[in-house]
């Protein structure tokens, strides 16, 4: 299989196998799924730290008011008691005023984060550094092991408005975030390698050839964003050990040029003659006037 090494501009992101045989438009659809998809992971992640830590959110017209706001325009969350945390409610006050601060107590908490972390690593830019292909399997692992910590710590579920459920549904809206521009539509997507775009309607083996023990450095691009920069001859790993072996080097001559100094030839101790003057009893003599 060949592997291919996904990156987006410099950022590295995923290792993705594929055979020579495999159709360029395939490639593109597998690979911007995937790449997608780690983005949604991502956001439900960050979304469930927040849950853990303050509840679920408020209906969008009660956010980011005052308590004091909320009494004047008489608003009431109607989820508040629909949507309780198993084993209880903790309050912590969102001080933004996101969320309706009735936490989950310690141990559902922890169930939460911990299974954050888990689906975080599944789908990590680390396992590029243990040479672990990321699969559409993989991200959907992840997304059903966020789901089970949700229906676990919310067995009530969660309000239709609320992020997580939201995106866990895929209704997801992300328009007018930052997170929008990550999001790649397949339509607009191209794989650049060496340089050149791998166009739709031909196979991987018409740029590698039959060989499929090799490794690709592939980068995915908008259309219209132009071919992407060239990778570096060296990783910036490589530069470092070059800049070390460098200032060894540097050092070593240092001490060479120390060695070959003839100046303690100069020295009291380095005197043949010493030894028998001090016998004849002329250490001390002195010349010159007084």
């Amino acid at each position: 299989m060949v592997i291919l090494h996904v990156k987006r501009g410099d950022e590295s992101h995923f290792l993705f196998s594929a055979g020579v045989q495999e159709a360029v438009d395939v490639l593109v659809r597998d690979i911007t799924a995937i790449f997608n998809g780690r983005l949604k992971v991502g956001r439900i992640c960050a979304e469930m730290a927040e849950l853990a830590e303050h509840g679920v959110t408020l209906p969008p017209n009660m956010q980011g008011l005052t308590d004091e706001q909320l009494v004047d325009l008489k608003l009431k969350d109607e989820w508040e008691d629909k949507c309780v945390p198993s084993g209880g409610a903790v309050f912590k006050k969102d001080d933004i005023g996101r969320r309706n601060g009735h936490a989950p107590n310690e141990k559902m908490k922890a169930v939460l984060l911990k299974t954050v972390d888990e689906a975080k690593a599944l789908i990590s830019k680390k396992q590029v550094e243990v040479n672990v292909c990321v699969t559409m399997a993989m991200v959907k692992e992840a997304l059903a092991q966020l789901r089970g910590a949700v229906m676990i710590a919310y067995p009530m579920g969660l309000p239709p408005h609320d992020p997580i459920r939201m995106e866990l549904e895929d209704r997801e809206d992300l328009s007018g975030t930052q997170a929008s521009l990550q999001v790649l539509e397949e339509s607009e997507c191209q794989l650049w390698w060496a340089a050149k775009e791998m166009q739709r309607g031909k196979k991987l083996q018409d740029y590698i050839g039959k060989n499929d023990k090799t490794k690709l450095v592939v980068k995915i691009q908008k259309k219209g964003q132009g071919a992407p920069a060239r990778e570096p001859l060296v990783t910036n790993e490589q530069h470092k050990q070059m800049m070390l072996h460098y200032y060894r080097r540097q050092e070593e001559l240092k001490k060479l040029e120390e060695a070959d100094d003839d100046s303690y030839m100069d020295s009291e101790w380095s005197d043949r003659q010493a030894l028998k003057r001090q016998f004849q009893g002329l250490t001390n003599i002195k010349w010159g006037p007084r």
